[in-house]
């Protein structure tokens, strides 16, 4: 039996590493997402900082661990082997549930999984203890740590609001001290500031966190504690002076300097915090399976774990392994940077591809605080509103935003970002509270965005809807985890724990599943980006790529079109499937193009109005093609998918010629595109009239062969409905063509001037 016991401690171990690979993948935003945001180093520099404080941060997490131990439960109402279940239950939900949230790039909170899992397969085991024992359900509170679970999942929930809270109010009075041109006050009170912000940091970090480190003494504890204000005081006059003598002598940026600083504390507070959630329970299983050995052969199933509610130091040795895998992680990690885009895109000061579409909630929140604006414009004096807007003037971060593209906000945010974060999770640390480093940092991030109005009118929907979609997804993370969790722990104990050779390869293949999902995304995200850097060229290179990115789908859709035709024809369902897929991801291309019409238009009308107006029609009238191509492949998928008549000799005939036809065309059309050389322009316009009028004699045709042979009015009416579609189809595609050849003029016009 104790080889058994042996290998799912083993298993454990094996499951941390895992779970660290994936927590940090998950967590990784929450200490890196404001310094790349506001792009104050190269992503070496900030990962080598991030690095620096994780392996100092894991060594203040020792206090922590009790967490995982006793925290949720009292291990003393239960046996060796309940326990093992529990322990196993939770990493195997937790590694399997974080690598899914990972996998569609939302950020979800490890502290609220692994409450929730621990609390979940404690009532699983609880239920079943009772059963046997014959007792009482309300002899639950006797097996579950309601008190403090209580206390635990309060403070998670009670973040968000202080989160949110703080983070806009220290926003909004920093704005209205510093500007977005904060160039000329950092002068005045930028050292102060940064004096401020690192002493905050140290108070936090060093005084409070201290008595949780492996390695202090109980003497430097409270030499600390007794003089913490002495600390305090040297370390504001210090930073103070050595960033104004900086900043004096050599221009130093001490905003960057404080992100630095802030994306190193919020490293080593989030490994302070949360590693508990990743190895926490593994080393409780190990300390359990410790107990059992020494116990001289005593029964699993008889042995209370009652030493486990005792003070166990954590060995630095294990804590810096896991550090390191941490460390490992985050510089090989490609989950973790598509996690980060998220937070990123939902904080950006400027007009992005909204990852999110509006919802209900979000529409009447905005519309509530844009007739609440109104009311308080109304009380408010103008001349006060006029100085409070002229503070808030964002033209001087688009100009910066010009100079530096790919910079979502300015320093100053970030570096409030990681100071109010870290100094909230540092100071649940001191007090024992496994707070969600992610709600917190996310909550931030959303309030210093609100207050420095980058959730504007364009916005607003769009991002609210995003931070009720992550916060739901943490909710949604505290149901499955201790759903599934709880199934585990049942599943394990009902098996005895010989389900557990089934549900680890169950969990290898989800994990591998979602890491496919994973890569397939990140290619289309790779495909998505080259089309849309169109945004960031001049006038003269956007015909160019424009012309490429939409060749590509005239191309793809023609081939499409002939494929759907050929597939109806020889009746193959599973092909034409897969054409669904792909007429789907064109025009998810499509749509792209259209939401990067904004931001092209300010290049575009610096240069040419008559160019930015072509350059729209281009766009619109590919999109309307894309729904004739999606209402001719859908339908005929259908028609196939019910075994319905085919086509007669008639339609197929007519179809399969129209299909090449129309194939030439179009290869011609962009072929012509592609040269800009439109001297015989003329010829295909007309071309596409006769493509036309060839349709209408065919659905002619059609018409008169339906009195003499009625034959499947759905195939009827299928062919009727390809023809109508097709006609719509060639209609765009000539528009396209023109519009080009317009847009190629309008070019060669401003080039012309500029030469003159």
């Amino acid at each position: 039996m104790d080889k058994v016991f042996l290998l799912i401690v083993i298993v454990l171990f094996i499951l941390a590493i895992s779970d660290l690979i994936v927590g940090v993948s998950n967590d990784a935003v929450n200490f890196l997402n404001s310094a790349i945001g506001a792009k104050v180093a190269p992503l070496r520099i900030l990962l080598i900082v991030a690095a620096a404080g994780i392996l100092c941060g894991v060594t203040f997490s020792s206090g922590m661990m009790e967490v995982a131990r006793k925290g949720i439960f009292y291990p003393g109402s239960f046996n060796f082997t309940n326990i093992m279940i529990i322990f196993l239950a939770v990493m195997l939900t937790d590694v399997i549930l974080l690598d899914l949230f990972n996998t569609f790039a939302l950020p979800t909170s490890t502290t609220v999984s692994i409450v929730f899992e621990l609390l979940g397969a404690a009532v699983g085991m609880s239920v079943l203890v009772i059963m046997q024992k014959g007792e009482e359900l309300g002899t639950m509170s006797s097996y579950i740590n309601s008190g403090k679970a209580l206390a635990i999942i309060s403070g998670i929930l009670l973040s968000i609001i202080v989160a949110f809270t703080v983070g806009a109010i220290i926003q909004y009075i920093s704005r209205l001290i510093f500007t977005f041109n904060y160039n000329k006050t950092i002068k005045y009170f930028g050292a102060l500031w940064g004096g401020i912000a690192i002493t905050s940091i140290t108070y936090f970090i060093l005084i409070k966190g201290a008595k949780g480190a492996s390695f202090m003494t109980e003497e430097s504890v409270s030499w600390i504690k007794s003089h913490t204000l002495l600390i305090l005081s040297a370390s504001l006059i210090f930073w103070s002076i050595i960033l104004q003598l900086f900043l004096w002598a050599f221009k130093f940026n001490i905003l960057k300097f404080v992100v630095l600083t802030g994306t190193f504390a919020l490293a080593m507070a989030f490994a302070g915090n949360d590693l508990v959630n990743f190895i926490g329970v593994p080393l409780a299983g190990f300390e359990s399976f410790r107990i059992f050995s020494a116990s001289d052969g005593a029964n699993p199933d008889g042995l209370l774990m009652s030493s486990l509610a005792g003070k166990v130091k954590t060995p630095t040795f294990y804590l810096l392994i896991a550090g390191l895998i941490m460390v490992i992680t985050l510089w090989l990690s490609r989950k973790a940077k598509s996690v980060v885009k998220t937070t990123l895109s939902l904080s950006d000061q400027d007009v992005v591809d909204e990852r999110f579409e509006s919802s209900l909630i979000a529409r009447s929140l905005v519309r509530q605080a844009v007739h609440l604006n109104k009311a308080v414009q109304k009380i408010l004096p103008d001349s006060f509103l006029k100085r409070i807007e002229k503070r808030f003037d964002p033209s001087h971060f688009k100009k910066y935003v010009k100079q530096n593209p790919g910079v979502s906000f300015d320093m100053l945010r970030a570096s409030i970002n990681l100071v109010v974060a870290s100094i909230l999770i540092a100071f649940a640390t001191s007090l024992k509270l496994p707070l969600s480093t992610t709600y917190v940092t996310f909550m931030v991030a959303m309030g210093t965005s609100l207050a420095d109005g980058a959730w504007g009118r364009e916005s607003a929907v769009y991002r609210i809807t995003g931070v009720v979609t992550v916060v739901g997804g943490w909710f949604f993370t505290a149901f499955s985890a201790f759903t599934v969790s709880l199934l585990i722990a049942l599943i394990l104990k009902w098996t005895h724990l010989y389900g557990l050779f089934a549900l680890i390869p169950l969990a290898v293949f989800l994990i591998i599943k979602t890491h496919s999902i994973h890569s397939r995304k990140l290619e289309q995200e790779a495909n998505a980006l080259e089309k849309s850097r169109v945004s960031s060229l001049d006038g003269d290179s956007i015909y160019k790529t424009c012309s490429e990115n939409v060749s590509s789908i005239l191309l793809a859709a023609s081939k499409i079109y002939s494929r759907s035709i050929e597939f109806l024809i020889k009746e193959k369902r599973k092909k034409l499937k897969e054409n669904i897929k792909e007429v789907k991801q064109l025009n998810k291309d499509a749509k792209t193009l259209k939401k990067e019409i904004p931001k092209t238009l300010q290049r575009l009308i610096e240069e040419s109005f008559e160019s930015s107006h072509n350059y729209i029609e281009i766009i619109d009238y590919l999109r309307e093609m894309m729904h004739s191509i999606s209402f001719i492949v859908n339908p005929i998928y259908e028609h196939v998918d019910n075994n319905h008549a085919p086509l007669t000799t008639f339609q197929s005939v007519n179809l399969t010629e129209m299909s090449k036809v129309l194939k030439n065309y179009v290869t011609d059309s962009v072929s012509v595109i592609s040269s800009s050389d439109f001297s015989n322009s003329e010829k295909l316009i007309d071309k596409a009239l006769e493509l036309n009028e060839r349709i209408t004699k065919i659905r002619k045709k059609q018409l008169k062969l339906l009195k003499k042979e009625p034959g499947s009015t759905r195939t009827n009416m299928l062919f009727m409905d390809i023809l109508n579609e097709t006609k719509n189809y060639i209609l765009f595609m000539n528009n396209i063509f023109k519009s080009f050849r317009d847009l190629a003029k309008s070019n060669q016009l401003v080039t012309l001037k500029s030469i003159l």
